[in-house]
């Protein structure tokens, strides 16, 4: 290596390591100082609120068992669910999801819904309002009428008299996440009134710490969509979290602060597997909105609906039909509620992203060919070879021209060396000769236009499908999270000291964090760049030879689904244009070295 090229490669290690480094310090270590006093600063205004805004202080709150036993409860078991409703208030504010767990020991249900007075308390219910009260409130007293406990086959009847009003509740639940509230509003007064169902779900607590006791690992994500989420006048309504507490403007609200929904719609908080919903009676108009007033007090976030008004005379009734989804983004039972309940746009609940048009079916392959296979590991095997499948003429087209431009490396040097002096007759030289020899300089490039959508759209769809998540394939025990294994734990022989534990260390955590699956693409990808004719230019050179060792440390927080994929694309890669090398008559770095092998390093005899 000449001095020049010396220079330059140092110039480029200095300036690759100094990237890594200045981005562990400027960017990890200060998020993490910010999150831990966001934390701190949480917990000490939380100390000032009172119930008057009804978010319990923090030295009142109870854990979760407790706080169930403070009011009157009906219980309810599904197929999907099981919890309970506090009568006060008629609310859902337990719930419990089968087959689903915080982690991959399935040791503990995902707990969605918690009591106000328990830690992240979580709740929906419906109230209803006549003018500017509410007739049936926070705490009005439902009494049980009928029903001993909650099933899909078994409702239950609540009924609440006021003044002036009956309302008769009966509460279903279907063998998913759906409870439908049935009211029956009857104006006991003398007076014609109108009266307005009011849909409320409300969070308390940190939102960052809710999603960790939710969902361990979920607080870190930046690819799914978490906030508030719904339907309103056909257009879907998000805005993250961090937007949500900065009050921040919302696309579609109105001057008056509502989402106008005149053609139904719904009206939640989306998590990254998990939704809690409001649908209200999608035949009538009604509005969504959310109680600025709260939010700027503390971290109490309330999400309302209300619907158009009922107006009835003295002793009439009329009935209403609202419903709260509370459960797992499971695309089959969204689009089953969507198909069957006219909810509009409910499956896109799971948050498909702006590459929808692919990551949709992406989806639907991987769910079919796990069908097949009998799980989403080896369906993503099989997926990889059914993508590659029609792009193997334009691959074979790209790796024709590699091989071309392989075989015209010593021409090309040729060239350079002869016309050093005159860098325009060089060029012109050297696009003769490829001219001559049928060889395009950018035909490798092609199928990278097709790679790249792929990468970003399989990324979301192992990312933000519940479908993926814990799905064990191998040694890996959830295809979702990134590989458990690591340099450090001598790749899972050392169980005790987890991957994540390891990366954490400042500055040498990157580099023993790594597991087994980064390494094994960083491997496959040299391999696959030995097939490759080099830039001519040294410091380029330099450069592509070591995106692999980048590239490994870039996959070692990737899915580990998606890390799978690319070791296996790479693999087919690999064997698709060896194959061509070899038949176009080029000498492979790969081929030299196994003929070194086999011939003791000794040219063999003619």
């Amino acid at each position: 290596m000449e001095k020049e090229d010396q220079r330059n490669f140092l110039l480029a290690m200095v300036l690759m390591i100094a990237l890594v480094l200045g981005y562990q310090k400027f960017f990890v270590e200060p998020a993490q100082k910010k999150y831990e006093a966001q934390q701190a600063a949480i917990e000490a205004e939380t100390q000032n609120k009172t119930t008057d805004t009804g978010v319990v202080a923090v030295d009142q709150l109870k854990p979760v068992e407790e706080a169930l036993a403070d009011y009157p409860r009906i219980g309810f078991e599904g197929e999907g669910v099981d919890g309970s409703i506090r009568l006060a208030g008629a609310r859902i504010d337990d719930v419990s999801l089968h087959d689903y767990y915080l982690t991959v020991e399935k040791k503990q249900e995902v707990r969605l819904f918690r009591p106000e007075s328990s830690e992240y308390g979580y709740f929906a219910t419906y109230y209803w309002a006549s003018g500017g009260t509410l007739v049936a409130g926070r705490n009005s007293p439902w009494t049980q009428v009928s029903g001993d406990k909650l099933t899909p086959t078994t409702p239950i009847v609540l009924k609440l008299e006021g003044d002036g009003v009956t309302i008769e509740r009966t509460v279903s639940l279907d063998e998913n996440y759906m409870f439908t509230f049935t009211d029956k509003v009857t104006n006991t007064s003398d007076t014609a009134r109108s009266f307005r169902a009011v849909g409320s779900i409300e969070r308390f607590g940190d939102f960052k710490g809710f999603l960790e006791a939710t969902d361990p690992g979920s607080s870190v994500s930046t690819a799914a969509h978490m906030g508030l989420m719904g339907n309103t006048d056909g257009s879907l309504r998000l805005k993250k979290f961090s937007g949500l507490y900065k009050m921040k403007d919302i696309k579609g609200e109105s001057p008056d602060g509502t989402f106008p929904a005149p053609n139904g719609g719904w009206w939640g908080l989306s998590d990254k597997y998990w939704l809690g919903a409001l649908i209200p009676q999608q035949d009538m108009a009604f509005s969504g909105l959310i109680d600025k007033k709260k939010l700027a007090t503390g971290k109490d976030l309330e999400l309302r609906t209300e619907s158009a008004s009922l107006d009835l005379a003295p002793g009439a009734s009329a009935t209403m039909e609202n419903r709260i989804f509370a459960g797992a983004k499971r695309y089959e039972v969204l689009k089953d509620y969507e198909k069957n309940l006219g909810i509009p746009k409910f499956e896109d609940a799971i948050d498909w992203g702006m590459l929808f048009f692919l990551t949709k079916p992406f989806f639907y392959a991987l769910e079919w060919l796990s069908g097949i296979v009998g799980s989403f590991g080896w369906a993503i095997l099989a997926f990889t070879v059914m993508v590659k499948l029609p792009l193997v003429p334009l691959y074979n087209q790209s790796y024709k021209s590699m091989a071309k431009m392989k075989k015209l490396q010593e021409p090309t040097a040729e060239i350079r060396e002869r016309f050093k002096a005159d860098p325009q007759r060089q060029q012109q030289e050297i696009m003769k000769l490829y001219k001559e020899e049928g060889a395009n300089p950018l035909g490798g490039c092609l199928p990278i236009l097709v790679t790249i959508p792929i990468f970003f759209a399989l990324f979301k769809t192992l990312y933000a499908t519940i479908e993926m998540r814990h799905a064990s394939f191998l040694f890996l025990k959830d295809l979702s999270a990134p590989d458990p294994t690591a340099i450090g734990n001598l790749f899972g022989l050392i169980p005790w000291w987890s991957a994540a534990d390891l990366k954490s260390i400042p500055f040498i955590g990157m580099v023993i964090g790594v597991g087994i699956l980064p390494i094994l693409y960083g491997a496959t990808m040299a391999a696959l760049q030995t097939l490759s004719p080099p830039p001519p230019d040294p410091m380029q050179r330099r450069m592509i030879q070591f995106m692999p060792l980048i590239f490994l440390f870039v996959f070692g927080g990737f899915p580990a689904g998606l890390v799978m994929y690319y070791i296996w694309s790479n693999t087919l890669s690999f064997i698709q244009q060896y194959f061509i090398m070899r038949r176009n008559g080029v000498d492979t770095e790969i081929g030299k070295f196994v003929k070194k092998i086999f011939t003791g390093g000794k040219e063999p005899a003619s």
